[in-house]
């Protein structure tokens, strides 16, 4: 097989361009017994003559023509892999894989993949759904390049593995029966529903923080059911069969619901975003990075 050498096929194409070697030599900024060195090279390399005299010029042969001929195919391609990647390079194309909590999907990672396809459609963004966990060993074994999750769940801010970014301090409210006494009573306190039965999951980060910003309140929630997914949790309280704590990311309008933000007492959770330590500085990264930001500021 011929050794194809692109730099020298540039200097053969310039040649045809320019007509002369010493008007080739000035295009390339190269003096004109480099220039026929190169070209003597790449004849051999080839195995084929390149050039004739013809006078004080030199003219391509047929096999010169033939050759470039093929050439501009590549170096078409090699203008589009330029152009593609001095986009990835600012930010504007390449892959970003996120891993995000189910509530983090609707709320942050589809409105900033919306804008990015106005803004940098160059970027593709693949989601997968993934509670903390899963998310987190997803990212240490490169399969997600970013994951989306609670600080409650997430690795130590001193892994050395990750750097978290602090994404969106997210409000609990409170969700009611309609018929709830306390449903319309205003500054509404936690503490107001000591005596109520909640509805959170058995255990697990839910349960955690269920019971953390009842106990900061003053006192400890009675369970009087478990669940974990929010369509159930809300078709209960709906039902009348108790008060549950709703991350308002989360909270979706339900018949016989009635969602009520807290006073002073409001607990929040906080989200957070994960890169392997050193990725946020990736150009596609930090853009998808900046476009979850937005989202977040949005629901502030």
């Amino acid at each position: 097989m011929a050794d194809w050498d692109i730099r020298k096929l540039q200097i053969l194409r310039t040649l045809r361009e320019r007509g002369t070697v010493t008007a080739t030599a000035e295009a390339l900024h190269m003096t004109p017994s480099a220039v026929s060195q190169q070209l003597t090279n790449l004849s051999k390399q080839l195995g084929v003559e390149l050039l004739r005299a013809h006078g004080r010029r030199v003219r391509l042969t047929d096999a010169a023509r033939l050759v470039l001929h093929h050439a501009e195919a590549v170096f078409e391609q090699l203008e589009r892999a330029d152009a593609e990647l001095a986009a990835h390079i600012r930010g504007e194309a390449g892959e970003v894989r996120v891993g995000a909590f189910s509530t983090a999907v609707p709320a942050l990672v589809v409105p900033a993949v919306t804008a990015l396809r106005a803004s940098r459609p160059g970027i593709a963004v693949r989601v997968r759904e993934a509670e903390a966990q899963e998310a987190y060993e997803l990212l240490a074994a490169g399969e997600v390049d970013l994951a989306l999750s609670l600080a409650a769940q997430a690795p130590s801010a001193v892994d050395p593995r990750f750097t978290r970014v602090p994404l969106l301090a997210d409000p609990l409210d409170v969700a009611l029966p309609g018929d709830h006494p306390l449903a319309r009573a205003e500054g509404l306190r936690l503490a107001d529903l000591a005596a109520e039965p909640w509805i959170f999951g058995g255990s697990g980060p839910w349960s955690d923080i269920t019971r953390g910003a009842c106990e900061a309140a003053g006192f400890r929630p009675h369970q009087g059911h478990a669940a974990a997914g929010w369509p159930a949790i809300l078709a209960m309280v709906g039902a009348g069969m108790g008060v549950a704590l709703v991350p308002r990311m989360a909270a979706v309008p339900r018949d016989g619901v009635v969602m009520r933000d807290l006073c002073a007492d409001r607990p929040v959770r906080h989200v957070v975003a994960a890169v392997r330590k050193g990725a946020e500085e990736g150009a596609a990264v930090a853009t998808v990075l900046t476009a979850l930001r937005t989202a977040a500021d949005g629901r502030r």
